[in-house]
């Protein structure tokens, strides 16, 4: 019994009641797997971790009859219920920021003495990451040709392509039958006339029969993803070539740390925590690794573009059109922007980064999986 926790302690340290526990008993959600002397339920380690998902779904907002399925479901490990979970946490994370930002909208409208639409004013409640920010991307988000070049070459002979968190159509191969998916509508209307036919689906679910196309691509997506390994199994199970722009979270945490994260933003290793490895990552789709530099003038205005121009951090537009900025919410934001223009003019970020100056590009991380 020394390896086993009560019921009451159980109860205790999950914050649920006794009459909780044994209700997911008699229904079979939760068994424990042993009894003490005195004939109270006692909950193992592995007991503890089941109730740990069934918990952590149910505040997700899952019935406990999807709870069941869920945890009963034998190809499922506790490493892939975590990652579910983590996404599944972003999700709800990114839908709190993109609401706060649609709120925060509606409140410098009200300040002006503009009242918002009824339509506007519901649509904060289906507001996601991208429906937020999303109207920004056409200023500053745009093909970078030297970056799109590899992931072109690295297609390779496939005709059919499927780019899966497509967006507004950045880095769409112009010779190839496209097929795109995107699951924000946002993006989706902003898509240029003639660009490739769009589906609305989650890069965990795709709509497609095994093999349907010769590639599938994924360009600056896989990290707002609820399930990053199950997407990407996807896009290998709907096409024989598969072709991903990433990052390597381990670089960028450790060595390969970027200045703007390093000296001004630390709250960005947050969004890190529990990222999938590289090795994870490449497995999952069956395939390699290749470093992607991005070049000091880089046309596409993701967030590490401008590690050789400071100064552009300091544009709003330039921020909003990259989702970093609104997950580590405006307090960080704010900080990190008025810590930077102090820096820059008093010339500190200078003295602080010399050795960038001589460089045409730089190894920040980035990655491109290829399979």
């Amino acid at each position: 019994m020394e390896e086993h926790l009560t019921v009451g302690r159980v109860a205790e340290l999950a914050g649920v009641t006794v009459r909780t526990l044994h209700h997911y008993d008699a229904i079979g959600l939760l068994h424990p797997s042993t009894r003490t002397a005195a004939g109270h339920r006692a909950y193992s380690a592995d007991d503890v971790e089941r109730l740990r998902e069934v918990l952590a779904y149910r505040r997700l907002g899952f019935g406990l009859g999807e709870i069941a399925d869920l945890v009963d479901d034998p190809a499922t490990d506790a490493i892939a219920h975590l990652r579910r979970l983590r996404g599944l946490l972003l999700e709800q994370q990114d839908r709190a920021a993109a609401m706060v930002a649609a709120i925060d909208k509606e409140l410098e409208a009200r300040a002006m003495g503009i009242r918002t639409t009824p339509e506007e004013q519901l649509r904060v409640f289906g507001a996601q990451l991208y429906d937020a920010i999303g109207s920004a991307y056409p200023a500053t988000r745009r093909t970078e040709p030297r970056i799109a070049a590899r992931i072109w070459d690295a297609l390779g002979d496939a005709r059919t392509v499927l780019n899966v968190g497509a967006g507004t159509g950045s880095y769409e191969p112009p010779d190839r039958d496209v097929t795109a998916v995107e699951p924000s509508a946002v993006m989706r209307e902003q898509r240029p006339a003639g660009a490739a036919p769009c589906v609305a689906a989650a890069a965990e679910s795709l709509p497609f029969e095994d093999q349907s196309f010769d590639a599938a691509m994924a360009v600056s997506t896989v990290h707002h993803w609820p399930d990053p390994v199950a997407g990407l199994r996807e896009l290998r199970r709907v096409a024989r070539r598969v072709v991903v722009f990433t990052y390597d979270a381990d670089h960028i945490a450790g060595r390969g740390q970027f200045w703007l994260t390093r000296d001004y933003l630390p709250e960005f290793a947050n969004l890190l925590i529990g990222w999938p490895s590289l090795t994870d990552l490449t497995e999952a789709i069956g395939g390699r690794a290749e470093p992607v530099p991005v070049p000091w003038d880089c046309t596409d205005g993701f967030f590490e573009a401008y590690w050789r121009r400071p100064e552009t951090y300091l544009d709003e537009r330039v921020r909003r059109a990259v989702s970093v900025w609104t997950r580590v919410g405006p307090e960080a934001e704010q900080r990190a922007v008025s810590r930077l223009r102090e820096d820059l003019s008093s010339g500190r970020w200078a003295d602080r980064n010399r050795e960038l100056a001589g460089l045409d590009a730089a190894e920040l991380g980035l990655r491109l999986l290829v399979a």
